[in-house]
């Protein structure tokens, strides 16, 4: 199979100037907004935005909304595709779910986890959801591996909390006293 490389460079621009898709479908909740902002707190800006060129010159977005909104007056490295409204309608449509396809390797998961550290509530909750990833399967994904246990009867309890940060404080003291939990949001 030949690929054909629609990518055109990369320019550097004010994230505002940027012009959001009319048909971007995802929204970010609060939870999203602080571990972004955590993230650049803790790493810095590492991964451009996916525009194409409109008629008029400007720039229209397919992925980077979020970015693009929290940091408005932020110079940022812009990714520019070759395409046309249908395949930019196309990748908006996709690469989200796409990636959420991908599946986890728990063993490096669970060391990723263990070696990384943060003071960042945000990021804790964040890195909490993708915990507990054997729960997660259907009959149709791969059999467990030896070392992992077969998921039978559970028993949960479901606690309410007042607000994002009390799920964080919470989220950090049960897993201190190595109760296995993981967090949950419900909009």
């Amino acid at each position: 199979m030949e690929l054909r490389n629609r990518i055109k460079g990369h320019r550097v621009v004010r994230a505002g100037d940027l012009v959001p898709h009319p048909l971007n479908w995802r929204g970010h909740p609060e939870s999203q907004r602080a571990a972004l902002l955590a993230l650049y707190d803790e790493v810095g800006f590492a991964r451009s935005l996916l525009a194409y060129e409109l008629g008029d010159g400007r720039l229209q977005l397919i992925d980077g909304h979020l970015r693009r909104d929290l940091t408005p007056d932020a110079e940022v490295t812009v990714e520019i595709v070759d395409l046309s409204d249908e395949e930019a309608r196309v990748l908006i449509l996709s690469l989200d779910p796409l990636a959420a396809l991908a599946t986890a390797d728990d063993s490096a998961l669970r060391e990723l986890k263990r070696i990384t550290e943060t003071d960042s509530e945000a990021l804790l909750a964040l890195w909490a959801n993708l915990g507990n990833v054997e729960e997660l399967r259907t009959d149709d994904d791969e059999p467990l591996k030896d070392d992992e246990p077969e998921v039978g009867e559970q028993w949960l309890v479901l606690v309410t909390c007042a607000d994002e940060r009390e799920q964080a404080e919470l989220l950090r003291q049960f897993q201190r006293e190595g109760i296995r939990c993981k967090p949950l949001s419900s909009f």
